[in-house]
């Protein structure tokens, strides 16, 4: 960009006829409004029916190739017939007596090992005190593959124990069948009903708040008909329809409410509403798709870490931001043509649009910042980095069933199995290992190995029990089952993991030319965990060249990008300390339906860090297409960020607003996972609402001057033309 003074110029007004792609689609959608509206409805419609008919599965199996738990998974499933599906833990309870004293449970476990799939249900383990029995039960497939169905099956195979007036719970690979995508759609009304108070307040017009709403909510519900679809070919977990809705309902409104308040802006302006409808889509839906390229970007990015698993839950997103995008631009303009000029109609005070003129509150604060913008700068940057200080001992982890919500099946065996004393009880009986020993040439040397591995292993800090290792037919492994002393989401069982990886077995096979491995749900989440760590680089450098180049490329700068990537970064360190405090420290989880502090999931700082970069771009990006717009017009840099501010204050605070109750409202799922995003991200976009938005971007900025719009003429000409 030219570079001029900061002393003030006249701004030369904008172009009263827009041109361009989307000037075209929004008007001929504004002119087309009845057509378009009943497109949208017969899509969700379709949608909705689609997902009904695929009945998609959703599943959080991970799958981790090359990792040496997945080596002796795979060792053991060629070499032990039967070994190489999954294994379910079925829990019997009694109020007194022994459990298995009737028969009802004998009866019950004969039953579970003729199920489909089932090869066979082991003798019951029984605990010290006769009241708690479990069987486990192995598959020759996958758990996740039974689908949720199966549940009815293991109800009627249980039957027996049940009518004898016995507790049966069901865990182990079986809460793969019993653990049903999270019902949120309490959370969902609340995040709604919180939206359009906001949006009451905002507009103060009933119709104006409905219009977004509205629209987002036609949006949202095409686009969980669309996830579902795609369920049945592509394997999500089970908090994939849960999260789409979160982040589709959250833009979705955002990008609606941006149009919504341009368009207004217009009709005062004295345009009419089919011209008004075509400018709002050429000016702010510009800056909607802009925003919502860069969440998907910042979605799909996750593919980079070469974890499907976490790359699909992206993927599930995405296709969320996708969907309201194309609404934002499509079925928007033609409600706000239909609804015209009476869009302030049912008015409950006196409605305002984008700006009251230069000497409202926001160029006053404006003014203010630029007086002071060293202060406004270093207090900023010093909150945040307090607020990040937590994330310094953030322990990431697998947050097991003992987490899930009470009365849950997954939870009751969880808890029954650890509270019962006994051999095969206690809280390590919940992460129980497999040990897999590849003999290699020291067949011959089986039963000594054996012994020997044995007394290692028992004199192993942190572990419980452990079975004598035991051939398998063929002779080639040995395989024992090694139980912990804690719990599967404790520090110390995933320090036992690395000790008997990396120091144990080396050392007990030393001088063979055995290999041990060590795998099972626990040691394949610990695997996880330390692949997430290794590749959360990749996905942090892939997000930042990607999100750099394209603001580079719309606001023609390489400053602009450069620190919108260091707030970025900065917010999200920040919300990594709050997530920390809250669910790892325990500083009020309570309040979020927690009764112990728990790990941060594995993959949540990952998704985290996708999903907020791209959210926190949207307000940013909003803020600078403004700031951009009155700098293109010809006003110097300080009249250009105080005018973005007073122009976008009102409609970005109500954006923020509506995105923080939406995603605090999905705080209450009875999913942990749901609620470490949800909390993440509402921190986030409070933080980028404040904090970044009101006083590091305008405080820098103004620091910087005519730097900001730096770009060197020979890139400048390579670039591609993009204005957001």
């Amino acid at each position: 960009m030219p570079a001029r003074s900061d002393t003030e110029k006249p701004i030369s007004p904008p172009s009263t006829r827009p041109a361009g792609g989307l000037a075209r689609l929004g008007g001929w959608c504004a002119r087309h409004p009845a057509l378009v509206v009943t497109a949208w409805l017969l899509i969700l419609a379709a949608a909705l029916a689609g997902r009904h008919a695929v009945a998609p599965a959703f599943s959080d199996q991970v799958s981790l190739p090359g990792t040496q738990s997945s080596t002796g998974a795979d060792l053991l499933a060629a070499h032990s017939p039967g070994a190489g599906g999954s294994t379910g833990r079925v829990v019997f309870h009694g109020g007194s007596g022994t459990v298995t004293s009737d028969g009802s449970v004998s009866r019950s476990v004969s039953n579970l090992a003729h199920l489909p799939h089932a090869t066979s249900a082991s003798t019951p383990v029984v605990s010290a005190d006769g009241r708690t029995a479990y069987t486990t039960v192995r598959f020759d497939v996958q758990a996740k593959t039974l689908g949720h169905d199966y549940a009815r099956q293991l109800d009627r195979a249980t039957r027996p124990a049940r009518e004898a007036h016995h507790d049966v719970a069901y865990g182990g690979d079986l809460d793969q069948v019993t653990r049903q995508p999270a019902d949120d759609r309490a959370a969902e009304l609340v995040g709604v009903l919180a939206a359009l108070l906001v949006l009451l307040l905002a507009f103060g017009s009933a119709l104006a708040a409905v219009l977004p709403l509205g629209s987002a909510l036609v949006a949202v519900g095409t686009a969980v008909g669309v996830v579902g679809i795609v369920a049945g070919t592509v394997s999500f977990a089970t908090s994939a329809p849960t999260l789409a809705t979160m982040i589709g309902l959250g833009v979705g409104i955002d990008y609606a409410l941006f149009l919504t308040t341009r368009f207004r802006q217009d009709l005062i302006d004295g345009h009419d509403p089919v011209a008004a409808a075509a400018r709002t889509t050429a000016a702010s839906g510009r800056a909607v798709l802009v925003a919502a390229v860069t969440v998907i970007v910042a979605m799909l990015s996750l593919y980079a870490c070469g974890l499907a698993f976490i790359g699909k839950l992206g993927f599930a997103a995405s296709l969320a931001v996708v969907i309201t995008a194309l609404a934002a631009v499509t079925l928007v303009p033609a409600a706000l043509s239909l609804t015209g000029r009476r869009i302030d109609r049912v008015a409950l005070r006196r409605p305002v649009a984008e700006t009251s003129g230069d000497r409202d509150g926001w160029h006053r604060y404006a003014a203010h910042v630029a007086r002071h913008p060293w202060r406004y700068l270093a207090v900023g940057t010093a909150v945040l980095a307090v607020l990040a200080l937590p994330a310094l001992s953030m322990r990431l982890g697998h947050v097991d069933a003992s987490a899930d919500p009470a009365g849950s099946t997954s939870r009751t065996a969880y808890d029954l199995v650890a509270d019962a004393t006994g051999p095969g009880f206690g809280a390590g009986a919940n992460a129980p290992l497999t040990l897999v020993i590849d003999l290699g040439a020291d067949r011959s040397r089986a039963s000594g190995l054996a012994q020997g591995l044995r007394h290692t292993l028992q004199s192993t800090p942190g572990v419980a029990a452990v079975t004598t290792p035991r051939p398998t037919p063929d002779g080639e492994l040995l395989t024992a089952t090694v139980t912990p002393v804690h719990g599967p989401q404790e520090e110390a069982t995933t320090t036992l993991v690395t000790t008997l990886v990396d120091d144990t077995l080396p050392h007990a096979l030393r001088g063979t030319t055995a290999h041990g491995y060590v795998t099972g749900t626990t040691a394949a989440q610990v695997d996880f965990r330390d692949t997430v760590r290794q590749r959360l680089p990749v996905i942090i450098a892939t997000v930042l060249a990607a999100a750099f180049l394209l603001l580079m490329t719309v606001f023609r700068s390489l400053v602009i990008p450069a620190k919108a990537v260091l707030l970025n970064l900065a917010t999200t360190a920040a919300s990594y300390g709050v997530l920390t405090a809250v669910f790892q420290w325990g500083w009020g989880s309570g309040l979020l339906g927690l009764h112990e502090p728990v790990p941060v999931e594995s993959y949540v700082p990952m998704m985290m860090f996708a999903i907020v970069f791209g959210l926190s771009m949207d307000y940013e990006i909003f803020l600078l297409s403004r700031i951009a717009e009155v700098w293109r017009a010809g006003a110097g840099n300080a009249r250009s960020v105080g005018t973005g501010l007073a122009t976008t204050g009102r409609v970005i605070s109500s954006a923020a607003l509506i995105m923080t109750a939406v995603f605090l409202s999905f705080a209450t799922s009875p999913t942990v996972v749901v609620k470490m995003l949800a909390l993440g991200l509402a921190v986030s976009v409070i933080l980028d609402a404040t904090i970044v938005r009101l006083v590091l971007v305008p405080s820098s900025m103004l620091l910087l001057g005519r730097a900001n719009w730096w770009l060197p003429r020979r890139l400048d000409r390579c670039l591609p033309r993009l204005q957001a």
